[in-house]
């Protein structure tokens, strides 16, 4: 059997996270038993989330165990079977791992799934038509769930959450406001990604600049909002809110070392009478066949063209990630194993 490179969780960040908290390593591949599958990864996801479950903190998800390989999306092609369901040269998304190889239990429910690259490149699966653009959905269609004319506004916009976002949105009829780091993703977001607005967090780096570029960009006020960042963007953001807006909270990425973000003013959620609610996308599979066709269809008809940051090779991942949570790539950012 194939060795397996691996990148194992060795040691814990305190505060902000660093290369050497993780470890390169090889294992052997285990042999498969019955219905088990191998699979040779292709590309891995990296996703802000993982920097939660390096903490050994309260948190949604169970934390990530130390001297185990780091959890995470990956696609990939079937190997070996002993499972009748999957086939060698099958082309599958499941929770591989930072690693090269993983042998998944066949029989386990949403582990494995096999995919269709017709219309769908492969690496999409973990972006757009994956976990981070069925999140879009979930917080858009479920918690915001807008109307034509009304105006959504998203965080980190040109990442792979806010890509899918914009065109979500753009299909119901809103009026589709980002905000994302520097000139380059703000045109982006305007020029390719269908944005009616974007602004620039590094130019209005403050509540009181904030507040007002958001004034501007949303003459009708904030519908909804989906957060992916926190602070004072999310404090700008209830300044402009109308009545009965909806704010569906992702994620937090601004308060992932561990620091607690607090609210400026928090009765404005009392005064516009809002709807606060944080979701994590996992724990509602039942909308993932309705979001993926959606999603799917987007790319497919050429509505949505999520872009990709590619990093080369199992070693390069920590390195990618720790960028990542700087707001360092452009679009979904992934490793190329293969």
């Amino acid at each position: 059997m194939p060795n397996n490179p691996q990148i194992l969780l060795d040691n814990r960040p305190v505060g902000e996270a660093v290369v050497s908290n993780f470890k390169l390593v090889e294992a052997p591949t285990p042999a498969l038993q019955d219905g088990q599958v191998l699979v040779r990864h292709h590309y891995l996801s990296l996703d802000p989330y993982m920097r939660g479950r390096m903490n050994d903190s309260k948190s949604y998800a169970a934390s990530q165990p130390l001297g185990e390989v780091m959890l995470g999306g990956t696609v990939g092609v079937v190997e070996e079977s002993r499972h009748p369901k999957f086939q060698p040269g099958d082309q599958v998304v499941g929770m591989g791992g930072w690693q090269h190889y993983s042998v998944v239990d066949g029989n386990a429910p949403g582990m494995l799934r096999k995919v269709d690259t017709t219309h769908v490149p492969l690496s999409y699966y973990l972006g757009a038509v994956g976990m981070p653009g069925v999140t879009a959905w979930y917080g858009l269609v479920k918690i915001i769930n807008p109307k034509a004319g009304e105006t959504v506004v998203v965080s980190a916009a040109t990442g792979a959450v806010g890509s899918a976002f914009a065109a979500l949105a753009k299909a119901r009829g809103c009026r589709v406001v980002g905000i994302a780091g520097g000139p380059e993703k703000c045109a982006y977001a305007t020029n390719e990604l269908g944005f009616d607005a974007c602004i620039d967090y590094k130019v209005h780096s403050d509540l009181k600049s904030m507040s007002k570029a958001l004034k501007e960009a949303c003459p009708d006020g904030i519908d909804g909002y989906f957060e992916n960042v926190g602070g004072y963007l999310l404090d700008a953001v209830l300044l402009r809110a109308n009545a009965f807006a909806r704010v569906a909270v992702c994620g937090m990425i601004a308060g992932y070392d561990g620091q607690p973000l607090p609210l400026h003013n928090p009765a404005l959620i009392l005064i516009n009478r809002m709807k606060v609610e944080g979701f994590i996308v996992s724990e509602h599979m039942e909308v993932w066949p309705e979001a993926l066709a959606e999603l799917g269809g987007l790319v497919a008809q050429g509505k949505l063209r999520p872009r990709e940051t590619v990093a080369q090779g199992l070693a390069s991942a920590p390195e990618a990630f720790l960028g990542l949570l700087k707001g360092k790539n452009f679009g979904k950012q992934l490793v190329k194993l293969i």
